[in-house]
């Protein structure tokens, strides 16, 4: 007993140390990055409890793939029953004939034991399946051999323990009523009582144990780290909205200015929680799986940047600059900011914050961009629209619609209607803010437009990498619109919605922000718009990602459909959208290889609908011009035209 007890206490010290060793090392990277927004870390802990419930251990994102959910899940859940069975063998281990007081006497227990080794063996094998025999093209890039000798590990540690089990059962040394084991008790009978079944039980035992202690020391130096980290990653994920970008602090007066942060350009750059979010990735490649840029062919994928830039954590190169030597330039400039990577991701990584602060690095510092980008920054911060278009004829669209304009001194209206540039200069997008501005009138809505008074939002200025420039326009825009006493914002841009209404609050402006579906359906249903729905009429709806998946808005525009006609889905829909290829300031950059518009114009083409409803004039533009490049046999309109015509005919 006294050398089985030296032994264990020898083996323990320097598991203990290898694992306290690299655990302080990774604690000590963390600490030493750069600060992130304290507000957005620590606060609505409720909210953090729920996703430590939901998405930690109801494995909720993983869940969303079932298969490969469930696999994860009992493996997962099955190492939770099975931790007091650690202490079990350690004790085991010292003294055969003692245990864990009360629970390792317990059948229920050892009944729980034996199902959750038998699931986590399941999940083993479906785990090799999958990598072997499957092999999606979601692991490209991953680590496989580790995986392969973490799940060999795993394996070990639970056949070990039930054969362990089984030798106790056999030698009459178990404390719990054999009966409440049966696989245990089924591999008993393999084993006599018997001198060689007492070599086996201590053979089985010592191997569960200095398999579980290898296991300790090595997780913290393999992509299985999330393991211990993915928790806490989940629990300092964001809870606002997701479509938020944090901002940069340009006039704080508490740090220098050679302190100042600008994105990304280096390891010291980068955020705690974004140094923690490269020790969180498990390698699983979903986020890849859900982008459309990588889906089209593109150089991105957000699995590899993120491991990308863990690998430059680690090389502890602080100056090197993360692009290219970590990630390919082309990766940074392919995203189209849709987040459907954070979407997908079982861990609250949240990619795109990467990319941007990585583009805000190469834009601000470097003056690196792509070329047919620079007209659009130009026009920007010249014309105060990405068009170029004299601000002057931002009004024009309603020239002949009797919108009041409003000047500085009236009294403010129950709606400001915030047309933005898409639908005030693009023909096609100006059809949405005509229709809009009928309806809203028809209705009886009291609502009114700024006119030449309205700004870029700076959102794309904001998603290209130029924080400078957008941060010019929503102090300038919030300052407008608190002039003007606006308290409520209606819009029918999801890139306006998002950054009128969770962006520039950190610039003082606060307002209920409503997107031009969710009000039109309330005047629908409220009985203020009346239309006849055409039964015949078959229209599928594409949820734009700053709509759906960035801020929830599902419901109103598929009621508005369903008004109309007959709604069918697409196969990706809801949270779960495929981009137009607009986002991240794509709507003014060449794309390379298949365009991603193409790509979704033939997933609505193939719901064998005549209509393609929108609810965004980016997705308008794109999508009109995938159908034209495709030569798709759909109509491309908004939600707020089709209903208004609908208004104009009668329904007919």
């Amino acid at each position: 007993m006294l050398a089985s007890a030296l032994a264990l206490a020898a083996v323990i010290a320097v598991s203990g140390t290898l694992f306290v060793t690299r655990v302080s090392r990774l604690a000590g990277l963390v600490r030493a990055a750069a600060p992130a927004q304290a507000a957005q870390r620590t606060g609505d802990v409720g909210r953090r409890a729920k996703n430590e419930a939901t998405i930690v251990l109801g494995q909720r994102k993983l869940l969303q793939r079932l298969g490969p959910g469930l696999m994860h899940a009992f493996i997962f859940w099955g190492f939770l029953v099975l931790v007091p069975t650690i202490l079990i063998a350690l004790i085991g281990v010292v003294d055969k004939h003692s245990t864990l007081p009360w629970l390792g006497h317990q059948g229920w227990y050892a009944l729980l034991v034996d199902v959750f080794c038998v699931l986590v063996l399941v999940g083993v094998v479906a785990a090799f399946y999958i990598r072997k025999v499957q092999r999606p093209r979601r692991f490209e890039g991953s680590h496989l051999g580790e995986a392969d000798l973490i799940l060999a590990m795993i394996a070990t540690i639970v056949i070990s323990l039930l054969l362990w089990h089984a030798t106790r059962i056999a030698l009459h040394l178990n404390e719990w009523p054999a009966s409440w084991s049966p696989v245990s008790n089924a591999l008993s009978h393999l084993f006599g009582d018997n001198q060689a079944t007492k070599i086996l039980e201590r053979v089985f035992v010592w191997v569960h144990v200095l398999t579980i202690l290898t296991f300790l020391a090595y997780l913290p130096r393999s992509k299985h780290l999330h393991i211990f980290v993915a928790a806490i990653n989940v629990w300092f994920g964001r809870t606002r909205a997701g479509g938020r970008l944090e901002p940069l602090k340009f006039d704080d007066p508490d740090v220098p200015e050679e302190e100042l942060r600008f994105g990304a350009g280096a390891v010291k750059d980068l955020t705690w929680k974004q140094v923690l979010d490269t020790f969180s990735c498990t390698e699983c490649g979903r986020c890849q799986d859900a982008c459309p840029a990588f889906a089209t062919g593109k150089v991105l994928s957000p699995k590899l940047v993120i491991m990308g830039l863990r690998d430059a954590v680690f090389a502890q190169d602080t100056d090197a600059p993360l692009v290219p030597e970590a990630v390919p330039a082309e990766s940074v400039w392919d995203c189209v900011t849709c987040g459907a990577c954070i979407q997908a991701c079982p861990v609250s990584i949240e990619h795109v914050d990467h990319i941007v602060d990585l583009r805000r690095h190469l834009v601000m510092v470097d003056s690196s961009f792509p070329a047919e980008a620079e007209p659009m920054l130009r026009d920007v911060e010249r014309a105060s629209n990405p068009w170029g278009k004299p601000q002057s004829e931002r009004a024009d669209w309603a020239a002949e619609l009797g919108v009041r304009v409003l000047e500085p001194g009236d009294p403010p209206p129950e709606y400001l209607y915030w047309v933005g540039c898409a639908s005030s200069f693009d023909e096609r997008a100006r059809r949405t803010a005509q229709a809009t501005a009928r309806l809203l009138a028809k209705a009886g809505v009291d609502f009114a437009i700024l006119g030449p008074r309205e700004s870029c939002t700076g959102d794309p200025a904001r998603r290209i990498g130029n924080e400078y420039v957008f941060q010019a326009f929503a102090e300038q825009n919030v300052e407008t619109l608190n002039e003007a006493g606006v308290t409520k914002i209606v819009t029918g841009c999801p890139h306006c919605f998002n950054t009128l209404a969770n962006e520039y609050p950190d610039f003082g402006g606060r307002y209920e922000v409503i997107h031009h579906s969710e009000l039109l359906s309330v005047l629908v249903r409220d009985g203020r718009i009346d239309i006849t729905r055409v039964d015949n009429r078959y229209i599928t709806y594409h949820d734009s990602c700053y709509l759906a998946r960035h801020n929830d808005v599902l419901e109103a525009p598929r009621q508005l459909v369903s008004a109309l006609g007959t709604p069918v889905e697409m196969e990706r829909s809801g949270k779960q959208t495929f981009c137009c290829g607009a986002g991240g300031a794509h709507m003014w950059m060449e794309e390379r290889a298949q365009p991603i518009n193409e790509e979704r114009v033939r997933e609505a083409a193939a719901t064998g609908a005549g209509t393609l409803a929108v609810a965004c004039p980016f997705c308008t533009v794109m999508l009109d011009d995938g159908v034209q490049s495709a030569g798709a046999g759909l109509r491309v309109a908004d939600v707020a035209t089709l209903l208004s015509e609908a208004l104009d005919d009668g329904g007919r």
